[in-house]
This record gives C-alpha cells, structure tokens and sequence, in this order.
C-alpha cells in the first residue's frame, strides 16, 4: 500500500505537484499597431504612386518631389484626423450606452439581473453555479455595469487618450511611409531614373513592412510581404498607365 500513496491506478497524482509557471505571451497593443499599419501602408502607397503618375507624364523631378511632399502633408493631416474622429466616436458611443446601461440598471434590475444569467449560461453554467455571481454583482453596482458593458454590449472601455495618440500615430506613421518613394527624387535630377530608384526602394521596403506586419497580426509574414507589395506595385502602375495614357491624348 506504500508504493501506493503517491500513486493511483500507477498514475501519479497530479495534485502533489506544484504547479509549473506558465509565461504568458500575449500582444496587447493592437489598437496602436492598426494604426502604424494605416499609417504606413497609405504613406507607402499613395506618394508612390502619385510619383510615379507624374514621372509617366515627364514632369521633372523637381515637380514630383514639390507635388509629393505636398500630397505627404495634406495625407497626414487627413489621416490623422480620420483617426482621431474614429476613436473620439468610439469614445462617445461608449459613454452613451454606459449611461443607458446605469439607468437600466437602475430603473430595472431583476431584467438586468435575468441578463447576468443568460449570459453566464451561455457558457455552460448552470443556474446554481451562477446564482452566486449574480447577486455578488447586484451588491457591486460599478462591477455590475462594467459586467454589461463588456460582457452583454461587447464593449471595452476606451483609453481618454486614445483619440490624440490615434491621430499623430497614423500621421506620423503615413509621413514616414510617404518620404520612403520620395527620396530618389531628392537625389536625382531626371524623373525617369527617379522613379525607377524609387520603384525599388519602395518595394523592398514594402516587402520589409508587409513581412514585419504578418510578424505582429499573426497572419504568414512571407504572404504578406508579398501581398503588401504587390497592392503597391498594382497602385502605382495603374497611375503611372494613366498618365502615359492622357499624356498620349
């Protein structure tokens, strides 16, 4: 019986053992990386594209640099406060529904109440097994909404500062993207030769943030490289053709 106490059946008993660690290994920054994606991507994109529809209509260098850094600013600009309204509406549709949810709480508690079960049952508990968590958050109005919040709205309270940090992520990020195409037309006097310096310079480095962007979403970084690179070289090809196709008019 002695060689049995450790044991049982010959299977050792897991509750003797202590448990192990398990490092937890989860990307919490999300909203941010979207952002630089929104940023860059646009950045790396539109200016190169632009660049090279005035390349394809044999307007010199120095034209297209004037016309993209122009394009550069405006696109920052327009980004960053598409990003700041984005998150400042989440913001306030949140605020909103937390006050309709305090008055139903309020005026209606034992519905409110009902949802508490609904919701736990539907993760498989039964009423016995939640009962004490209902009423453990009737006694806790404040843990009670944020319950309701998350769990019946499917909202997470969004950071106060969420909106400015949207907003000059997205510019930032979109103007570091825009001057990438831009460069070889700093440097080189014929548009031509510019744009095909800026062809590669604005491949390798899609390929680059495609790859690095797989990294962080989770999707296969090699895929899509290759699929941020080629959204940018079908953009730019379709305004370079269209400018070689008016300037043929």
């Amino acid at each position: 019986m002695a060689a049995m106490d450790g044991e049982a059946g010959g299977l050792p008993l897991l509750a003797d053992k202590a448990p192990s660690h398990h490092p937890e290994r989860h990307f919490t920054s999300g909203e941010v990386v979207r952002d630089v994606i929104m940023g860059v991507s646009d950045g790396l994109t539109v200016p190169f594209a632009l660049a090279a529809g005035l390349s394809g209509a044999s307007a010199p260098s120095s034209l297209v640099l004037t016309a993209g850094l122009a394009e550069v600013a405006a696109g920052a600009i327009s980004m960053g406060l598409g990003g700041y309204l984005a998150a400042k509406s989440e913001a306030d549709h949140y605020q909103r529904e937390m006050k309709r949810e305090q008055e139903e709480i309020i005026t209606v508690p034992d519905t409110e109440a009902a949802e508490i079960g609904e919701i736990m049952s539907q993760y498989g508990l039964e009423p016995h097994e939640y009962g004490p968590v209902v009423d453990g958050l009737r006694r806790n109005p404040q843990a009670w909404l944020d319950f309701m919040m998350r769990f019946e709205l499917g909202l997470e309270k969004p950071d106060p500062k969420r909106a400015v940090q949207s907003a000059l992520t997205i510019a930032l990020s979109y103007v570091i993207g825009g001057l990438v195409p831009l460069l070889p037309y700093m440097f080189i006097s014929t548009a031509q030769n510019a744009m095909l310096t800026s062809v590669g310079v604005t491949l390798v480095a899609l390929l680059f943030f495609g790859y690095i962007k797989g990294r962080f979403t989770g999707n296969r970084p090699f895929l899509s490289a290759i699929q941020t690179a080629v959204i940018g070289a079908i953009a730019s090809a379709a305004a370079y053709g269209m400018a070689k196709a008016v300037q043929a008019r």
